[in-house]
């Protein structure tokens, strides 16, 4: 949730006597989530930047944040491992490529294993 006088924000933004003013971020609104069937996610292995460490990334998730932050979870549950969500993608620690299409798939979503 998001405050409604988050200072932090308005800096650079001078002082209105406007009784009816509203200040206006750029932000975009969130697009609402897809059904599950119309989802096309991939999912991925990366090795990069980790340390040596393997990590499952799924990707292609198009919704509202607090639907991937709820599919992540549920993820990292089901595969009894740790991760984290962010920048539109699932990260999962090791190689599950296989069991989170699995998943992925029983739930209805369209996957594609790279």
């Amino acid at each position: 949730m998001k405050k409604n006088n988050d200072w932090k924000e308005r800096l650079g933004v001078i002082y209105s006597t406007n009784p009816d003013f509203a200040y206006q971020t750029d932000e975009a609104p969130e697009v609402e989530t897809l059904p599950c069937d119309r989802q096309r996610l991939r999912v991925r292995i990366d090795r990069r930047n980790r340390g040596g460490k393997t990590v499952t990334i799924v990707e292609g998730f198009r919704g509202r944040t607090d639907d991937l932050e709820a599919l992540g979870k549920a993820l990292k549950v089901r595969c009894g491992v740790g991760g984290a969500t962010k920048d539109g993608e699932i990260i999962l620690q090791g190689d599950l490529r296989q069991k989170v299409a699995d998943i992925l798939q029983g739930e209805g979503y369209g996957v594609r294993v790279c």
